[in-house]
């Protein structure tokens, strides 16, 4: 019997929008609307696109020992993460390998934490099974979570709350929109300026349907999230990250904190730190993660194996797009280790024919950040 598909409280508004639904991590999601993939990616690039990502898990971790718990299971500092300030960490298992990657805030009194829909429960699960006695886990069932990303994005959320605009990339505050505390952070997953707004599901359509009303706001679907982001070099975890792959291998060093390395004041104390830690020193890895660049029109997809000159198998591709802002088709993949210099040419087999990529320096567009 296949299980019935969530539904975020969104649902309604894309089926009227004219989405195209598809299964996503259990839930009925948007993957395109009438714009179709690629326009809906080059709005978000030029204005601001609105994303429904209610799918994700939040989380609110409580209590006096809330962060030195959470601090024992990421390589990550999140004992001195300032309140109003969010950071990217990763859950890692016993052999450094990436569980999860998700998004830490200090709202002053608790840590809100977003986790990725497909390894939601399995999140859960394994907070769950570390949490003291002193921290409390409250898993957030009522609140939609909606991205609004885009160089516009800053201007068109100011308009319902100018607070918005004095943010900084990685602020998380909460703030009053609509008469209802939402939490704002300001991040995403596009490479471009924006927010990620936790709001109450009760008021999440009225939320949404006031930024679609805006001229400068289109929604986007999933195809779009995922060319996006891929553009940008933010790996999709399932596809470029997974419990098998180090942080070393999957070229995420700058995701692992200094005062958490060998020689850092809370270096290590995490899972499987000893490997982890050994690896950055040593630089003692077989595969890394990179950026390939086609040379040829088409795009290189997930799952084509790469070979080098001499015809060996030497990776595999694990996202790939036509890069409607690069110009070009662009893929992530992991490759021999002494083949990830940039310049390094590769041939990707495509539909039996070997296609020449180049490895080059992820991001593929520049990020646009506000730094303020």
């Amino acid at each position: 019997m296949t299980q019935e598909l969530l539904k975020t409280p969104l649902h309604a508004l894309h089926v009227a929008a004219g989405a195209k639904m598809v299964p996503f991590a259990g839930y009925d999601m948007p993957v395109q609307y009438a714009l179709g993939v690629k326009k809906e990616h080059l709005h978000t690039r030029d204005a601001a696109g609105l994303f429904d990502v209610s799918h994700m898990g939040q989380l609110r971790l409580r209590g006096a020992d809330a962060a030195k718990m959470l601090e024992s299971l990421v390589p990550v500092d999140i004992i001195d993460l300032p309140a109003g300030k969010q950071r990217y960490a990763f859950f890692t298992n016993e052999q450094g390998g990436i569980m999860d990657d998700l998004m830490v805030s200090n709202l002053g009194d608790h840590l809100f934490v977003v986790v990725n829909a497909a390894c939601k429960e399995q999140d859960i699960a394994h907070l769950k099974a570390h949490l003291p006695e002193s921290v409390e886990m409250e898993i957030i069932d009522d609140r939609a979570l909606l991205a609004l990303q885009g160089p516009k994005a800053a201007e068109v959320l100011a308009r319902i709350n100018p607070a918005a605009a004095d943010m900084v990339f990685m602020d998380a505050q909460v703030h009053e929109i609509l008469g209802v505390e939402c939490i704002v952070s300001r991040s995403g997953y596009t490479g471009e300026d924006g927010y990620e707004i936790s709001v109450p599901a009760d008021k999440a359509e009225e939320l949404a349907t006031k930024l679609t009303d805006f001229e400068e706001v289109e929604w986007i679907g999933l195809g779009a999230r995922d060319s996006l982001r891929l553009e940008c070099g933010l790996c999709l975890y399932g596809h470029d990250l997974d419990t098998t792959t180090t942080p070393v291998e999957a070229s995420l060093l700058w995701g692992i904190s200094k005062n958490r390395r060998t020689d850092g004041e809370r270096a290590g104390g995490f899972p499987g730190a000893d490997i982890i830690l050994e690896q950055i020193i040593t630089k003692d890895v077989t595969r890394k993660r990179v950026g390939l660049v086609g040379q040829t029109k088409a795009p290189v997809r997930e799952g084509a194996k790469l070979f080098d000159a001499d015809d060996n198998e030497v990776g595999i591709v694990t996202s790939g797009t036509a890069g409607p802002t690069a110009g070009k088709p662009v893929s992530m993949a992991y490759v021999r280790a002494d083949l990830v210099a940039a310049g390094t040419e590769l041939f990707a087999e495509v539909r039996g024919k070997k296609l020449p990529m180049t490895v080059e320096k992820m991001p593929f567009v520049p990020q646009r950040y506000y730094r303020g």
